[in-house]
C-alpha cells in the first residue's frame, strides 16, 4: 500500500508549476478579451481594464493555491 508521504519528482513539480503558468495567462487573456466584448456591447470605456485586472488577481491567487499545494 502507497503512503502518503512518498516524496513528488522534482520533474513532476516543474511540470505542474508550468501547467499553472499557461493557465494565468490564459486566464489574463480571457479576462482581456471578456472586458473588450463588454465595452463594446454595453458601450463603455472601462470594462477591459477593470476586468483584466480583477483576471490578474485571480489568476495570482490561484497560482499561490497551486504552489502551496505542491510543496505541501
Amino acid at each position: 500500500m502507497k503512503g502518503k508521504n512518498v516524496p513528488k519528482k522534482p520533474l513532476n513539480k516543474a511540470l505542474q508549476l508550468s501547467g499553472a503558468g499557461l493557465q494565468m495567462g490564459a486566464t489574463i487573456y480571457l479576462g482581456f478579451l471578456l472586458g473588450g466584448w463588454l465595452d463594446q456591447k454595453l458601450e463603455f470605456t472601462f470594462l477591459t481594464e477593470t476586468i483584466t485586472l480583477c483576471a490578474i488577481f485571480l489568476a495570482m491567487y490561484s497560482l499561490i493555491k497551486q504552489a502551496n499545494k505542491i510543496n505541501e
